[in-house]
């Protein structure tokens, strides 16, 4: 079966200690990487931290082998280099190898799950996920008060159509008897326009029609 090459980058600590791990098994990297990908389940993999990628500062001295600047030193990221039967993400590479540390470490486990036993019990909504929750919430309540506004203020508008310029004026936003330029109309259009357009989330197709037969008289005069 051939296989694809992957290049990892990572730090030097983690190259190296991965290395060593490799050593120590009498494996290379790509088969411990493989491994991991093969029992660990997707969704916990995706889960799982990545260890990145180096830090700015951090570089390795490579001397080149060919070309016209064969013999001449290069600085580069560090990186593994992986063989491996298909493509796969550089970061889950990373979590795979990052795992497979932990458990050689004794800082990890793994639990096998066999057909028929009962699911693990999931755990509950971490600090992030529920600060998360709490501004989602905040914010539908923002939106459903802005909504009942927008209601209150759609409620006094001509309920036959812009008959006149002073339907319009009133449409708009301006006090009776105003009398606005054409681009402060066109302005004051914009912005009610973008809080009115039936694409969002406090539209109205009949508002937005108001708004359209309000701009067109004004700018008729």
């Amino acid at each position: 079966m051939s296989k694809i090459a992957c290049t990892i980058p990572c730090s030097s600590a983690f190259r190296d200690r991965v290395e060593a791990l490799a050593a120590a098994r009498g494996v290379n990297a790509a088969d411990i990487a493989r491994s991991v990908m093969l029992t660990v389940p997707e969704a916990d993999l995706r889960r799982a931290p990545d260890p990145g990628g180096p830090a700015s500062d951090d570089r390795e001295i490579v001397q080149l082998r060919s070309g016209r600047s064969a013999g001449r030193e290069m600085r580069r990221k560090p990186r593994l280099q992986l063989r491996l039967p298909q493509a796969a993400l550089p970061a889950d590479i990373r979590k795979a190898l990052n795992i497979a540390l932990d458990l050689a470490a004794g800082h990890a486990e793994l639990a096998l799950r066999l057909p028929g036993d009962a699911p693990p019990p999931q755990p509950g909504p971490g600090p992030e996920e529920r600060r998360l929750t709490e501004e989602n919430r905040m914010l539908r309540d923002q939106i459903d008060r802005l909504r009942s506004i927008v209601g209150v203020l759609a409620q006094d508008a001509p309920k036959d159509g812009v008959a006149s310029a002073r339907d319009a004026l009133h449409v708009l936003g301006f006090a009776p008897g105003a009398n606005p330029g054409k681009a402060e109309i066109r302005a004051r259009f914009r912005m009610l326009a973008t809080v009115h357009h039936p694409d969002g989330e406090l539209g109205s197709h009949e508002r937005m029609s108001l708004l359209n037969q309000a701009v067109e008289t004004l700018l008729k005069r």
